[in-house]
């Protein structure tokens, strides 16, 4: 014996007549849903290009030729010295790869939630807003509280960046933290299959 096929729901024994219907939500009632999820790129992307201004300050305050906490060298804290031009260049570097790698982090989203193409364009050009605000507040903090220096021997003995692609070194470790998330999501706290 065979059943007649059925088109539609099928209504079982105690169940309502009338199926149930899939709610489905008005756009304008999604968006209230998820309170401010519209400003979030701008958000982060501002929160990033700032994070430029406390980044060029531990510049100033860790690098030699500058208040040079990082190693306390007296033969270190003088620009003259070309001993100290790498190094000097070498802390923003650092400073630079671990803010990219921090808001790269910040920014990558989920193992469910990847970051649409125009946010993740728009946090890697922050990043380099972010590094040339870094090297900006960098040579102001300079100016205002560093030592005066005579430039007449090289323009590097003042407190300054030699290597210019270490700007670069900020917007690149955001674009690769976001790369290597979407590769390797994570579990999102549950236990992989």
């Amino acid at each position: 014996m065979t059943q007649p096929a059925v088109d539609g729901p099928v209504q079982h024994t105690g169940e309502p007549a009338h199926p149930d219907r899939p709610l489905t939500l008005p756009a304008e009632m999604k968006a209230v849903q998820q309170p401010g999820h519209a400003g979030t790129p701008w958000r982060k992307a501002a929160v990033i290009a700032a994070a430029g201004i406390p980044v060029g300050l531990l510049w100033w305050l860790l690098a030699p030729s500058g208040l040079n906490l990082l190693t306390r060298n007296p033969d270190l804290a003088a620009g003259t010295n070309t001993a100290t031009w790498l190094p000097r260049d070498l802390v923003l570097a650092g400073l630079c790869l671990l803010a990219g790698c921090i808001a790269g982090s910040f920014v990558a989203g989920s193992k469910h939630a990847q970051p649409a193409p125009g946010t993740v364009i728009l946090v890697v050009l922050a990043g380099a807003a972010g590094s040339l605000l870094a090297w900006g507040t960098g040579l102001l903090s300079a100016q205002w509280w560093g030592a005066p220096a005579d430039t007449s021997a090289s323009a590097s003995v003042a407190f300054s960046l030699r290597s210019y692609a270490v700007l670069a070194i900020w917007p690149a470790a955001i674009a690769l933290a976001i790369f290597l998330n979407s590769l390797f999501p994570g579990s999102g706290g549950k236990a992989r299959s």
